[in-house]
């Protein structure tokens, strides 16, 4: 039998659902998912910018090395999990676990890395063993929050930015060891300078800020999108009983993490809330089956994840980087940018 690429692969939107994500199966036995997603690479990008999110099911990817294999197909560079704000596991390479946190407690939405200077283009997901019960990732679509928020607030962000204020170790958060990956101070000072991060050393304890922008244009497609870590860092976004217990045993500058708009005041919890509504309002819950890979445009698409009962993991790969001081695609006047794809 003489198949053309197009033959072998189908796609389809989910269940009512828009556009995210855009799902693709393929329609006879034993595509090699790799290989095709190499052949069509240029096509499934496309696909990838109007939709913002594609999901690759009963391809019988089963290992990790198998994933990392479709990763690579599919991306430029794979990163390593750099200047880190969560707990994960690494499986092999730059192959990782999805944050390792309770399994009774939510993950709010937010865009992997979107406080650092460089952040990853791309991110990868892979059900090798999704939860009993529970544990579907939720994505929203960055340019509908943006879309949904008062002009008024996207107009103070824009012009503000936002701030990152965090604090290491301590039991209660990451140590600064861990986040960059190394034991010396001198090396954390340099990768702070070329980063753009304030750095405040309190005995051996660290804490620092760093402001960047909160709804930059996506460098492909010249769309705005809603970019940051506002909310999720925000303390009012912890869960009630972890937020108190944190309020009642320390002061608001010694929190693990707290933010601020870009000129150090605070963001009124009205604001806060308003963004929050934003997110859920355009969230769509992605259920996982054993062998999902859900890869998702890191600036059109946010992600996070639902409590779940039973074993359950979830690996990821982020790829790509991004610069903000990076000439854009849309900068250099291609025709492509600023028109809806």
């Amino acid at each position: 039998m003489s198949l053309s690429q197009s033959d072998l692969v189908g796609t389809e939107l989910r269940e009512g659902s828009a556009t995210l994500p855009l799902s693709m199966r393929p329609l006879v036995e034993g595509v090699d998912l790799p290989a095709w997603a190499k052949a069509n690479r240029e096509q499934i990008e496309k696909s990838l910018l109007k939709h913002g999110g594609l999901h690759f099911r009963n391809f019988n990817i089963s290992s990790p090395e198998a994933f990392e294999q479709v990763v690579a197909a599919l991306s430029t560079e794979i990163l390593s999990y750099r200047e880190r704000s969560s707990p994960r596991t690494q499986v092999i390479n730059n192959i990782y676990t999805s944050t390792d946190y309770p399994a009774d407690q939510s993950i709010f939405l937010h865009n992997e890395n979107s406080y650092q200077h460089i952040w990853p283009m791309k991110i990868f997901f892979f059900g090798l063993l999704p939860a009993e019960q529970g544990g579907e990732t939720p994505i929203a679509d960055c340019r509908m929050v943006f879309e949904r928020l008062h002009p008024k607030i996207r107009e103070r962000f824009i012009e503000k930015g936002w701030m990152l204020t965090r604090n290491f170790g301590d039991g209660l958060s990451l140590s600064w060891q861990s986040v960059f990956q190394t034991e010396d101070k001198s090396a954390v000072e340099e990768y702070c300078r070329g980063a753009g991060i304030e750095v405040e050393w309190r005995g051996e304890r660290l804490r620092t800020r760093q402001v960047r922008q909160a709804a930059p244009r996506h460098p492909m497609t010249g769309e705005m999108v809603w970019f940051n870590h506002a909310a999720f860092f925000h303390v009012s976004t912890l869960e009630r009983l972890t937020r108190e217990a944190l309020l009642a045993g320390m002061e608001e500058d010694e929190l693990p993490s707290n933010t601020y708009y870009g000129d150090g005041s605070p963001i009124e919890n009205s604001v806060l809330e308003e963004i929050r509504e934003a997110y859920r309002s355009e969230t769509v819950n992605f259920a996982w089956r054993k062998g999902d890979i859900l890869m998702l445009d890191n600036m059109l698409v946010a992600h996070g994840r639902r409590p779940y009962a039973g074993r359950r993991t979830i690996l990821a790969a982020m790829a790509d980087p991004f610069s903000s001081t990076a000439p854009t695609f849309c900068e250099e006047g291609n025709a492509r940018c600023n028109r809806k794809l």
